[in-house]
């Protein structure tokens, strides 16, 4: 017995009481900032036609142009749409062997279901649904969206308990369990995709963007401080978690710490690099920082540029 426990911090999470906490942390450190009837996690594109507005240059996308009021006025429109009342949000959980990483109060992974947990809680209202991809070990595990607080904490429940020492039977990285998703995911919603996208390749990015062409996609990057800087403490052996291999390395030598340092910065540049070119929204979570916090700061500057926004002019006689 104890020869797992320090093993399975993550199971640790699993209690009832340990789930209620965690959505009362979310919950009431909102406040009832975030709420709204019939919205979403995130303000943005439903499918219910509300009107045009001018293009905003380097804040619009140029597949909402509404090119029957651009060639009408000559100037450049993009349509807006109301939210849907109800919402299908999909969930991708990358739980490969590298979010098991963690040097702070959390692991990454402890920390990626923390953030389904805060998007459960934030798109939850009448007739919406979740429903989860969660990339594993052996595969890709699937639960179809349904409605209400039980089926969350079901998910989360899984989530926690996990099976990390299962054994790799099936090949399936990021981009395929993205593809996966789109597959499913047949109704315009809402996509949140919780990762470290740590992919050498960036193999992922086509087929984020195409999800973004029909969704609203969410992604959430998580990362632990000592992946982007080494401490001074010595000789230690590095572990590939996704290979095994292993490397020793003598951190006391302050030229292999500034190349760990400047490859690591290279490195998550080239992701955020990378989102930014599907449309995705960014969302970056760290192990060693008040997730809840990050959240909240993050949705609140999403509904205030929302808000900042000039009103929508109701096209006369009809949309154009």
């Amino acid at each position: 017995m104890s020869g797992r426990a320090a093993a399975t911090t993550v199971r640790q999470l699993a209690p009832e009481e340990r789930l209620r906490r965690l959505e009362l942390m979310v919950t009431r450190r909102l406040d009832g900032m975030l709420q709204g009837q019939y919205l979403g996690l995130l303000p943005g594109p439903g499918s219910e036609f509300a009107g045009s507005r001018e293009y905003r240059p380097g804040e619009d996308e140029v597949r909402w142009m509404d090119w029957a009021v651009t060639a009408r006025t000559n100037v450049p429109h993009v349509r807006e749409v109301d939210a849907d009342r109800e919402l299908t949000t999909w969930v991708l959980v990358d739980g490969s062997a590298s979010m098991d990483f963690g040097t702070a109060e959390v692991e990454k992974r402890e920390l990626a279901v923390a953030a389904v947990a805060a998007v459960g809680f934030l798109t939850a209202g009448a007739g919406n649904r979740l429903g989860a991809h969660v990339l594993r070990r052996d595969g890709i595990r699937r639960v179809p969206p349904r409605t209400g607080r039980v089926h969350l904490q079901a998910l989360l429940h899984d989530l926690l308990g996990a099976d990390r020492d299962a054994a790799d039977t099936v090949t399936t990285n990021l981009a395929t369990a993205i593809e996966g998703l789109q597959r499913s995911a047949i109704h315009r919603g809402l996509a949140v995709v919780v990762s470290d996208f740590l992919d050498d390749d960036l193999g992922w990015e086509r087929p984020l963007k195409l999800l973004a062409a029909r969704h609203q996609v969410l992604a959430v990057e998580v990362t632990d401080p000592r992946e982007l800087d080494l401490p001074d403490v010595g000789l230690i052996t590095l572990v590939d978690p996704e290979t095994g291999r292993r490397r020793e390395v003598s951190t006391g030598n302050r030229k292999l710490r500034e190349r760990y340092a400047a490859a690591a910065k290279e490195q998550r540049a080239a992701v955020a690099a990378a989102l930014r070119r599907t449309g995705a929204s960014h969302l970056p979570l760290r192990t060693d920082r008040d997730w809840v916090a990050d959240i909240v700061h993050y949705v609140l500057h999403q509904r205030r540029r929302a808000a900042a926004a000039p009103a929508r002019p109701r096209p006369a006689g009809g949309a154009g």
